[in-house]
C-alpha cells in the first residue's frame, strides 16, 4: 500500500485517533499509550522513507526495458 493512498492516510488517521484516546483513558505514561503511539510513529515513519526513494526517470525505465541500448552502455577509458 502506497503512503500517498487515501486508505494509508485513513489508517494513519485513526491510529493517531486511537493513541489520544488511550493517552486519555491510561494516562500519558502508561504502556498502552506508548505502545499506541509507537505504531503511530512506525507510519509516520515509513511515509518519510517511501519519499526518500529516488523516482525513477523516463531514462531508467528505458535503460530497464531495453539492457542492451547503446544509451547505457559504460566505456572504461
Amino acid at each position: 500500500m502506497s503512503v500517498d493512498s487515501k486508505d494509508f492516510q485513513d489508517e494513519l488517521q485513526k491510529a493517531i485517533d486511537y493513541a489520544h484516546q488511550i493517552t486519555a483513558e491510561k494516562g500519558e505514561t502508561s504502556t498502552e499509550a506508548a505502545a499506541a503511539w509507537d505504531v503511530v510513529e512506525e507510519m509516520r515513519a515509513e511515509v518519510s522513507h517511501q519519499h526518500q526513494i529516488p523516482k525513477k526517470t523516463g531514462f531508467d525505465q528505458y535503460l530497464e526495458d531495453n539492457p542492451e541500448a547503446p544509451e547505457g552502455l559504460m566505456y572504461d577509458t
